[in-house]
């Protein structure tokens, strides 16, 4: 099972779950609501953060109260209120329903929990291209501090870096490679032929190769700083342009 589809199920079970809370609720189960509800929230809170940040502070007020809140009605009734024993006064209130309002509230959670569990591809691809370019950047910024230590080092680093992302690109674009190690060589070529790169692209490609030849494996000379920094340079270049 792949790690979206395994998302899925785990969203799935726990909107599943949600759902038979919300049922018995409805049917006056609400001593056990009170303690499966604050399980079943912590949980879901926690997914909604990881996958939609954007929802999280909606999710939350279905819950929790706003504590700018002037008083007690029915467009500031939460469930923390019930759970907590607090009601608007039968004053002002007199036909005010607790059960309805909470059924509410608890409804709007499971709508925004089944909206995470529809676009999970999507949502762990934006996460995890986040995360990549995150991780690129920090490469990226090591290989220019080491060039001060060792331009080789920071070379083969930048280097290393061009053949992982060309590795991605071409598992993305479904481009073929024979080797299952390959270099920068091996990569450029087949992602050219399958015109995922251009040729000024192309032959960019292959300048970074040469440059990362001589940091990786020509030990008889050693490459310059200025070197180096148009490696790195190339390298960020590529990362930000060719997808």
């Amino acid at each position: 099972m792949s790690k979206h589809d395994l998302i899925r199920k785990e969203l799935t079970a726990l909107h599943d779950e949600g759902t038979t809370l919300l049922v018995d609720f409805q049917k006056d189960s609400f001593h056990r609501f009170q303690y499966a509800y604050q399980d079943w929230y912590t949980r879901a809170l926690r997914g909604v953060a990881t996958l939609a940040p954007e929802r999280l502070v909606e999710f939350r007020l279905y819950y929790e109260a706003d504590p700018k809140r002037k008083g007690l009605t029915y467009g500031t009734f939460v469930i923390q209120d019930f759970i907590k024993g607090i009601a608007p006064s039968a004053v002002h209130h007199a036909d005010f329903d607790c059960k309805r309002q909470v059924s509410v509230c608890f409804y709007n959670q499971l709508t925004i929990l089944k909206s995470i569990g529809s676009r999970i591809g999507s949502i762990l691809s934006d996460i995890e291209g986040e995360l990549y370019a995150d991780l690129k950047d920090s490469e990226i910024s090591v290989a220019r501090k080491l060039i001060k230590v060792s331009p080789r080092a920071a070379g083969a680093l930048a280097g290393v870096v061009v053949e992982g992302h060309l590795q991605k690109v071409a598992a993305a674009h479904g481009v073929a490679v024979a080797k299952k190690s390959p270099t920068i060589a091996d990569l450029n070529d087949p992602l050219k032929a399958a015109m995922v790169i251009d040729v000024p692209t192309w032959r960019k490609v292959g300048y970074l190769a040469d440059l990362r030849n001589l940091c990786s494996h020509k030990k008889d000379t050693e490459p310059t700083k200025e070197q180096v920094g148009e490696l790195i340079d190339g390298t960020e270049w590529l990362i930000k342009n060719v997808f």
